[in-house]
């Protein structure tokens, strides 16, 4: 069968396109690193982070609606992207940690440079912004959201509501604001933590 591929630069903001589920979301996240993977149960910051990447490449990928709830109760409608298997390049994450003790505070982690990219399994993303050029193989768009079974583990939404998927994923120039990642594995290859302070301290974009 011939693969089918569909290209385009894609913008979504929170879940308008997607559908939001009516049940609120509770926050699961499994977070490994090189032998394992550590479970953890938690309830959303208030805040949201940045991710970017120069490339990110996907086996099996499910977008879907989903809510992230804070500690207090409040609710974000959020798309949720589901990669079963991904690789990012240069990957920066950055957290805006600012207050007015200590003034504008910035933590950066930088990994996955080179021809070493960074690695995770049944990956993610509470997503509240994504930018970037994509390239989707063997795309369904408006399939239901429980039936989706390309994603990982688990990666599916609620009955009725809207749903696509795809063999493949490729995004060029990822940029993307985010409530939580979650994965089974996370390798980050040449891990670089740093706390960025003052008025020069610079997100990922």
């Amino acid at each position: 069968m011939q693969e089918r591929q569909a290209k385009g630069h894609v913008r979504w903001r929170r879940a308008a396109i997607l559908g939001v589920p009516t049940v609120i979301a509770t926050g699961f996240m499994v977070f490994g690193m090189s032998n394992g993977a550590i479970a953890a149960s938690f309830s959303v910051s208030g805040s949201t982070f940045k991710v970017a990447a120069d490339r990110l490449e996907g086996d099996g990928f499910a977008q879907y609606g989903g809510i992230a709830t804070e500690q207090g109760g409040e609710r974000h409608p959020t798309a949720v992207s589901a990669i079963r298997e991904a690789e990012l390049y240069n990957l920066c994450q950055s957290v805006n940690a600012s207050n007015p003790l200590v003034g504008r505070v910035i933590l950066t982690i930088n990994a996955g440079g080179g021809d070493n990219p960074a690695t995770a399994s049944n990956l993610v993303l509470d997503v509240d912004e994504l930018e970037g050029d994509a390239t989707f193989t063997n795309i369904e768009i408006g399939r239901d959201a429980s039936t989706l079974n390309k994603g990982g583990d688990g990666a599916k939404g609620q009955p009725g509501l809207f749903g696509q998927q795809a063999d493949h994923v490729t995004i060029n120039n990822l940029r993307q604001v985010a409530w939580t990642t979650t994965a089974g594995t996370f390798a980050l290859t040449g891990l670089r933590l740093k706390v960025n302070v003052g008025d020069d301290a610079k997100e990922c974009f």
